[in-house]
């Protein structure tokens, strides 16, 4: 898997304290990007999903969570999957940003097994461009208002969209 980078610690990227990797490669390009670095598919570095994981397990047990960010993780749906598993299997939850929107990503599902399995270890998905025009800096976990938290594993169980506020 190609990566921009990793964050053995934030506070920012989905709730309590994560580990972040940061995918290389983005298709959105936002205006205003946090992370205009990342856009390029060929730069970062390339990484195995094995000993990507092998760094993530060696942190402290006070980092609860997985996030996978961006770039676009979904470019690399597949690889994140597996690594989004072996965190899960590590009792880590796993959170998710994206430049598509929830409702692309189900069809997107629909005929690509690797974002349906992208999908399937995500328990909360930050879905949505950035839109510089529609930014907050009191919102928690992302940028601009139409960016929405969405609670994966309580949609699963309740077979419709949950929404998370915080």
């Amino acid at each position: 898997m190609r990566i921009a980078g990793v964050t053995h610690e934030s506070i920012v990227d989905g709730p309590g304290l994560r580990f972040v990797v940061f995918a290389q490669g983005c298709p959105h390009r936002c205006p205003g990007c946090h992370n205009p670095e990342t856009w390029n598919p060929g730069g970062g570095e390339e990484w195995s999903v094995r000993d990507l994981f092998r760094i993530i397990r060696r942190s402290p047990d006070k980092v609860k969570g997985l996030t996978l960010s961006g770039g676009e993780p979904f470019l690399q749906a597949g690889q994140m999957a597996e690594l989004a598993s072996l965190a899960h299997r590590h009792g880590m939850d796993v959170t998710v940003y994206t430049g598509y929107v929830w409702e692309d990503l189900q069809e997107m599902a629909e005929t690509d097994p690797d974002i349906a399995n992208l999908l399937q270890e995500t328990d909360l998905l930050v879905d949505g461009p950035y839109v510089e025009a529609l930014k907050d800096i009191g919102l928690r976990f992302r940028g601009s208002v139409n960016q929405r938290l969405i609670d994966l594993k309580a949609s699963r169980a309740e077979g419709k969209t949950v929404f998370l506020n915080v």
